[in-house]
């Protein structure tokens, strides 16, 4: 414990709050938002909502913050919230409109805040001058971050005329429904205020009394990390809505978020301060490595890559000076070690561990049984005091995927198929657990597996998790070397009990699903690609990022243009195709398995590690809008990977489209028929 803490000033909001100031309503109306940014104050009738305008849904932190603005880590960012937001084809909102506007409310629709867990978006919002939020829903994340900062967040939309009242809104407003903890957060201003109080013992910790009960998988690692009375990790038995603090196995982050999280420790808790328990944080250097190649001479001039760079060194002094291990950029040659997830999987995580890292995508572990998710700035500076996270537990879906898949269809489509559910996109999956099981789930390797779980952040859910079994021991032993006693010792128990609640069950079946693609705009634009009605041409393939740059991915990418070498094929001349591996290891792999050859033999272009195109930030992104790419990454948000048209898909759909030219199904043969959409 820092001893300067226990004497430090720590005192609660006034227990009524006014607002002072305009509301912003992003509207999908982009002529709205421009007459509001010159002065206007749109109407809106509370009363009689189907009056209004239609406001913006699945605003992602892509279009709050844009990546490459996601450089900056300081005050600067309360110039450019809103600058990626879309709006038909529109892109209303300028630097620093919001700070001028002088707005103090932002309003819009369904599953605000979707996507990365950057916490410069609700930063960037509190710096423009917006203190409270207000949407249909909110994801979790994006919601976690703000309720850390002290930005207020509601889906009463009432609270409207009380802000244009100038009237006092009690602060309880927003945390009625609240639990006991994130109440606390928010009366105190922001989760390090809370957590100074809680070192001082002035505020309430409730303690978790449920009594044995079935419980599902992530409940059981759940309730073996959460603290007791004593402060110590394990309680008998936890239900959803528990609230606590859980003790974390690992902690890590990557160079878009250390150096935020550093300058907040540094600022808030002493620059000579040290980190609790640095050997069980880790570092990345993995989002950024190949930038120099993509950013445009527009924001080089802008000092975008100047401050990309100062991430870097921030993160590598930061690591140094506390002893945390860093897995940064290749010595060698250009590139990095890995994505933080890949290596995480690789070499680090265990069945049953409880991790959290600065990464929407951080489930992806669960695929070995791991509880696994991710968190922003705040909660990553404050886990380097406390070495734990809070948490409530969350509800659980179980999604059961019976029988048995066609050759051609991966863990990519079922996800696919998955996000596309009217229980996905309405929301209802928010901040649930996705418990993923069935036959056709126990038949995907730990590499597939991975897949599902890493992409439980595009659902929204807390975490996905699949029960560790005979695969997962077998990863363990041949990937990693545990000694196979060891690995089954670990899990043991790690199964949901027969009576175990869950939220709902959703029930597929895999001869049913055939190759999909998700339609550009929201991963949850999902259709077979038989449906599609016209061949779609594209300009640029892509096969990596964390969720397709595994092992068993690359198996896939080889497999398809092996496959058209054997029939005098190559990559289609009008494509270019971009292969890039998640981590050294996978890189390895392929050497040993002679997949650099065929790969070169095809015409693919292969990458060094590095999360690259899928946040803008590497080859294969997207240079003009009209420009089309199918890829095997995770999201396809408006200008996430750059302005043009993407279709997410398999890895196998990726390779066989390369091949042919246009959007296609994989069909597995000895003469490799390619079947066209």
């Amino acid at each position: 414990m820092i001893s300067s803490l226990l004497e430090r000033k720590i005192e609660k909001r006034p227990e009524r709050v006014r607002l002072e100031g305009r509301i912003l309503f992003l509207t999908e109306d982009p002529e709205l938002i421009k007459r509001q940014l010159a002065g206007e104050d749109l109407p809106w009738d509370t009363k009689n909502p189907a009056r209004n305008p239609q406001l913006r849904d699945d605003i992602s932190t892509d279009e709050i913050t844009p990546a490459h603005y996601c450089f900056y880590f300081d005050e600067t960012l309360g110039e450019i919230p809103y600058l990626g937001l879309k709006c038909g084809n529109v892109l209303p909102i300028a630097r620093g409109d919001v700070k001028k506007g002088g707005f103090v409310c932002a309003v819009s629709g369904k599953r605000r805040g979707k996507g990365s867990s950057r916490e410069q978006s609700p930063y960037a919002e509190m710096c423009a001058g917006i203190r409270l939020v207000i949407a249909e829903n909110i994801e979790r994340i994006y919601k976690q971050n703000c309720q850390n900062l002290g930005v207020l967040t509601s889906t009463n939309f009432s609270l409207i005329d009380e802000i244009r009242g100038e009237n006092e809104i009690p602060l309880n407003e927003f945390t009625a429904g609240e639990d006991e903890i994130t109440r606390q957060v928010i009366e105190y201003g922001g989760l390090f205020p809370f957590n100074v109080a809680r070192m001082q013992k002035k505020v309430f910790l409730p303690a978790i009394k449920t009594e044995k009960r079935p419980m599902t998988l992530a409940e059981k690692i759940f309730a073996r990390h959460m603290l007791n009375d004593k402060g110590e990790p394990s309680v008998p038995s936890v239900k959803p809505g528990d609230t606590g603090f859980a003790r974390a196995d690992l902690r890590f982050s990557h160079e878009y978020v250390t150096p935020m999280a550093a300058i907040f420790f540094e600022r808030y808790v002493g620059r000579d301060a040290r980190v609790n328990d640095p050997a069980s944080i880790l570092f990345f250097r993995d989002h950024l490595t190949f930038l120099d190649e993509v950013i445009s001479e527009e924001k080089k001039k802008l000092g975008l890559l100047d401050l990309a760079t100062q991430l870097k060194f921030k993160q590598q002094d930061f690591a140094q000076k506390q002893g945390v291990k860093l897995h940064g950029e290749l010595k060698d040659r250009k590139g990095s070690e890995g994505i933080c997830h890949s290596i995480v999987l690789e070499t680090y995580a265990l069945p049953g561990q409880l991790n959290i890292g600065s990464d929407s995508h951080t489930p992806h572990v669960g695929a070995i049984g791991c509880v696994a998710f991710g968190i922003g700035t705040t909660d990553v500076f404050n886990s380097w005091i406390t070495k734990d996270v809070r948490v409530k537990v969350p509800e659980s879906v179980k999604i059961v995927i019976r029988g048995k898949k066609h050759p051609n269809v991966t863990a990519k489509d079922f996800i696919l198929k998955i996000l596309s559910l009217d229980y996905v996109r309405s929301g209802k999956a928010l901040a649930k657990v996705m418990e993923y099981a069935g036959e056709a789930i126990e038949e995907l390797s730990v590499d597939e597996r991975a897949t599902m779980t890493n992409m439980a952040a595009e659902i929204g859910g807390f975490t996905g998790i699949v029960a560790p079994d005979k695969k997962a021991i077998d990863f363990l032993v041949e990937r990693r070397g545990v000694d196979r006693k060891k690995a089954q010792a670990m899990i043991e128990g790690l199964y949901s009990d027969q009576g175990a609640q869950y939220a709902h069950v959703i029930e597929l079946d895999a001869a049913e699903i055939t190759p999909m693609v998700a339609t550009p705009g929201d991963p949850g634009n999902g259709r077979y690609v038989r449906d599609l009605n016209t061949p779609v041409p594209v300009e640029l393939a892509y096969g990596g990022t964390c969720t397709a740059g595994k092992n068993e991915d690359m198996d896939m990418y080889a497999a398809v243009l092996a496959d058209a070498l054997k029939q005098g094929k190559r990559i289609a001349d009008s494509v270019k195709f971009y292969i890039q591996f998640g981590s050294q290891e996978t890189r390895d792999y392929c050497i040993r398995k002679g997949y650099l050859e065929i790969f070169k033999k095809a015409g693919a272009h292969v990458i060094e590690p590095s999360c690259g195109a899928c946040i803008n930030a590497g080859p294969g992104v997207i240079t003009r809008p009209e420009q089309v790419v199918i890829s095997a990454q995770n999201r396809n948000f408006p200008g996430r990977s750059g302005p043009g048209q993407m279709y997410l898909a398999s890895p196998l759909t990726v390779a066989a489209t390369a091949v042919a030219g246009y959007i296609v199904e994989y069909e597995p043969s000895e003469k490799v028929e390619l079947v066209s959409a």
